[in-house]
């Protein structure tokens, strides 16, 4: 079955991980655009003034607050969603929290929980939209990371989580197909971006936590996330530098192996002494916020990803130029003939 997508003036959007970061600018991008939002997380308070800002500015938005690691709690996400709106037609499961240390320091209680709400809250919320959308169509897009492809040192079982979310969504898509479904499943792939992400981290190393470059604003992760809500994408690369470090894993596993020992952990940690150690893994953290405290360059958009969105228009842009170029080279050597020698 062809699956057709409504546009975002027209759908309700579900949205987890909603009171900070990808989660919140999405909500903001999507509420401009005129889609009604329902905005689940842990943190009630900020939820609550999430809500208020939104219905200011004219938008239609409910909050349910709710640990993604619970399925009972997305489950009355899903019937909040039912009894304001009638349903929902995007489910975006966007939670996600992770543990900077060597693996064999990290508790197995902290891996749990970060397997909780990483990869068993994506599960509990695909399979409640899946369920809700496979007879009237929409929309399930999965928030993985570069780390989907690619692991890291120091934060390890991070990486693990994403590629179990990359497992799982690739087999969600290909079982929704098998069955007709007209549910569009997207993995959204971001690269380092500038959210409270390090703040909220469960810290076990000595210094504050930082994020390799290159660094992309959180709302280009929103414009892709919206994007794939309106056009079915299988995958979705966020910044050039995702793209490239899932590439070279694939065709130089080694040169990545080494590049990651020798640099990485250097490279996610700042020089000031930790002073946020818990983190935001076991409860909630203070949200509310869109970016985090990157101290170097953040590009604000991806030409890559943008590029990736809009083959068909990118590629008559390219053309358009390349035309432009050879008609300019044409004009240059007509000219040169025609002068006097």
């Amino acid at each position: 079955m062809a699956i057709s997508l409504k546009p975002l003036r027209e759908q309700v959007i579900v949205i987890t991980g909603a009171s900070s970061g990808i989660g919140l600018a999405t909500a903001r991008a999507a509420a401009k655009k005129g889609a009604k939002l329902v905005l689940a997380s842990r943190n009630g308070e900020a939820l609550a003034e999430i809500e208020q800002q939104i219905s200011s500015e004219g938008g239609e938005v409910i909050h349910v607050v709710a640990d993604v690691g619970k399925r009972e709690d997305l489950q009355r996400v899903a019937e909040a969603a039912m009894k304001r709106f009638g349903g929902f037609d995007t489910w975006v499961n966007n939670a996600g929290v992770s543990i900077y240390g060597k693996l064999a320091e990290v508790s197995e209680e902290d891996n749990r929980r970060l397997f909780d709400t990483n990869f068993w809250g994506v599960v509990s919320g695909s399979l409640l939209a899946a369920d809700h959308l496979r007879n009237r169509g929409g929309a399930i897009i999965n928030i993985g990371s570069e780390l989907s492809d690619v692991a890291i040192t120091l934060q390890g079982m991070y990486a693990a989580s994403k590629h179990a979310v990359k497992g799982f969504t690739e087999s969600l898509r290909m079982e929704l197909e098998e069955a007709g479904a007209p549910v569009s499943v997207t993995l959204i792939k971001p690269a380092g971006i500038n959210t409270p992400y390090p703040q909220h981290a469960k810290n076990y190393t000595d210094r504050e936590l930082t994020l390799p470059p290159p660094v992309y604003a959180p709302e280009e992760v929103a414009n892709a996330i919206l994007h794939a809500a309106e056009h079915p994408e299988r995958d979705i690369y966020v910044g050039s530098g995702s793209k490239m470090m899932s590439s070279l894993n694939k065709y130089a596993p080694s040169l990545v192996d080494w590049v990651n020992k020798t640099f990485m952990t250097d490279m996610q940690k700042r020089k000031e002494p930790a002073l946020h150690k818990e983190g935001s893994l076991h409860k909630a953290g203070e949200d509310g916020r869109v970016d985090g405290n990157y101290e170097g360059h953040v590009m604000r958009t991806s030409l890559y990803t943008r590029a990736s969105m809009h083959p068909v228009v990118t590629g008559a842009v390219v053309a358009a130029a390349g035309a432009a170029a050879v008609a300019l080279i044409g004009k240059k050597r007509q000219k040169n003939h025609k002068m006097p020698r």
